[in-house]
């Protein structure tokens, strides 16, 4: 039976408030469908794919399989649409037992939507989004050749993929917990209301917990980057937590960094000088708390639970998804003789 590769395109993502207050890139749904192209040209240099594509109420499924090459075999993923997020959540669920390797096309929210449910199935990753530090930047044409490559066993799983951390949020105000899971980043924010979602000025920063960590991202995981660099298949975390300029420091606070500035990449094309007050690397599975009287907590750059009066628990999982590392998989297969022309 030939392998499959199921192909998520979220038609919203990179539309978010950030592209008209900071510098975040724009992708039309004419973009999106040029890359998916170039995804299904790439899977013809692996050979023998058959792939299902997430359907829509935008019409870009239909598209994209219309438009696709005629010696290709392509279908439409039989699902009912919702024109909501729990469309890709349902496309991750169905694609976890029907594919062999799924590419997503969207940005972190969108891959923390397919990361929920993909289970083992490997994810090829490509930023379509307004907060990107999960996806890639990289041509569609050599992102779906990785994917075909890793969906027909031509190279190794275990070789060509990374294991991505997660961290998980548990918010307890004393009647119910509720949970949350990041892929990248949790954050405790001041702020009373979900609002727009998207997270737009720094100082609404409370602290967070990341699985990754790099002055080269965006947001929070830029933020704990410039302190310790934290790659995204480490087990851990790293916590931490910024001054509350309204209050006046603690005497003998125990900090590993007290009151230390940081300059991040806090929202695209926004540079901002932050000051932390308590900064930590965690171990799989260890919590770093928050008492929260108002606020919201945020996942990926999006806030997403409003809290009153409770206790916030935040820490690093190593369960995440299967990423696969692009160039890892390329480069194996050209060694095994797959770009040399007969």
């Amino acid at each position: 039976m030939s392998p499959t590769v199921g192909l998520i395109v979220n038609p919203v993502a990179g539309r978010d408030i950030r592209r008209l207050t900071g510098g975040a890139s724009v992708s039309s749904n004419y973009a999106k469908r040029r890359t998916a192209h170039c995804v299904l040209e790439g899977l013809r240099i692996a050979d023998g794919s058959e792939v299902l594509v997430m359907p829509d109420n935008a019409g870009l499924a239909e598209r994209i399989v219309t438009g696709a090459p005629d010696d290709l075999a392509i279908d439409m993923l039989d699902m009912a649409v919702t024109d909501s997020g729990r469309d890709t959540r349902n496309a991750a669920e169905r694609f976890s037992t029907a594919a062999d390797a799924v590419v997503v096309l969207g940005g972190d929210g969108t891959n923390r939507d397919v990361a929920v449910g993909i289970g083992e199935v490997p994810m090829v990753s490509i930023s379509t989004g307004t907060n990107n530090v999960v996806p890639t930047p990289v041509d569609g044409t050599i992102a779906g050749a990785a994917a075909g490559f890793v969906a027909s066993g031509a190279v190794p799983v275990s070789e060509t993929t990374v294991r991505h951390g997660t961290v998980e949020a548990v918010v307890d105000d004393g009647t119910e917990e509720r949970r949350l899971r990041g892929l990248a980043t949790v954050g405790v924010l001041d702020q009373q209301f979900v609002g727009t979602r998207a997270i737009l000025d720094p100082e609404d920063i409370i602290g967070g917990v990341v699985s990754r960590a790099s002055p080269a991202e965006i947001g929070l995981s830029a933020i704990a980057g410039g302190f310790e660099t934290h790659r995204p298949d480490e087990p851990g975390g790293i916590g931490f937590r910024l001054e509350d300029r309204s209050e006046p420091p603690l005497e003998n606070e125990s900090s590993l960094c007290p009151s230390q500035e940081v300059r991040a990449v806090t929202v695209p094309g926004v540079v901002s000088d932050v000051s932390i007050a308590e900064f930590r690397r965690l171990d799989d599975g260890e919590a770093f708390a928050f008492d929260v009287s108002s606020g919201v907590v945020s996942a990926d750059g999006e806030r997403e639970l409003e809290v009153r009066d409770a206790s916030v628990r935040l820490r690093p999982v190593s369960d995440g998804p299967r990423l696969v590392r692009i160039d890892a998989a390329i480069e194996r297969a050209a060694d095994a003789g797959y770009f040399r022309a007969e």
